[in-house]
């Protein structure tokens, strides 16, 4: 593994970039508080996928134009249920829309991470659901992956969420499978627990990251 070196004044300071990901209701956003928490910076790219659709940008203009007006709520903002039910259904639809929308996320995304180093940051953690399906396992230092069974995260979206069982299930069956998250994991973190246990982990994690020598 490598850790980027930034160069501050006449010292050069290691940045340790780290991709997070897991299953939908796997834990992941327990451990992405608990690491901005500990003093990550933590790049969120489902705000950042927010972001670049906002009313009147050129990634709503790009995903009305290929989905049509049918995706818009009538004060003109993306209707992310209306686009999730026709995505979720249809895997080419689905890889249209991150045809569109994911170099503009890689985009802001990068300028988030140079703004995190700026302001003196040396653990930059990009949170990606679609980490492994985008292929961009390769680009970090170490990835990290939250991961539960498939039936608990189901129950999780159903009774936590309020997602029908049909609908649970497309959203699972969009992401990568398990045995392909792992592949790509350098560290497994177990989200079968509780909310402590999953803290606890990150915990041990943190600790490590910030005694070991960089590889």
């Amino acid at each position: 593994m490598t850790v980027d070196e930034e160069l501050t004044g006449d010292r050069a300071r290691t940045v340790r970039r780290i991709g997070l990901t897991g299953g939908i209701a796997a834990g992941k956003s327990v451990v992405a508080a608990r690491l901005a928490w500990l003093g990550a910076a933590v790049v969120d790219h489902d705000v950042l996928a927010r972001q670049v659709v906002a009313p009147g940008s050129p990634g709503l203009a790009a995903v009305v134009a290929a989905f049509g007006g049918g995706v818009l709520t009538a004060a003109g903002e993306l209707d992310r249920p209306a686009l999730g039910r026709v995505v979720f259904a249809d895997p080419t639809a689905r890889e249209r829309l991150n045809g569109l929308v994911h170099p503009l996320i890689r985009a802001a995304a990068h300028a988030a991470e140079a703004a995190a180093v700026a302001a003196g940051y040396d653990v930059v953690v990009h949170d990606i659901p679609l980490l492994v399906e985008t292929g961009q396992a390769g680009r970090f230092d170490e990835v990290v992956v939250v991961d539960a069974p498939a039936q608990l995260r189901l129950r999780r979206l159903v009774e936590g969420r309020g997602l029908d069982a049909e609908e649970a299930w497309a959203r699972l069956a969009a992401q990568a499978d398990d045995e392909a998250r792992i592949e790509a994991a350098d560290v497994v973190l177990d989200g079968a627990g509780s909310v402590m246990d999953l803290q606890a982990q990150v915990d041990r994690l943190w600790e490590r990251w910030r005694t070991a020598a960089p590889a």
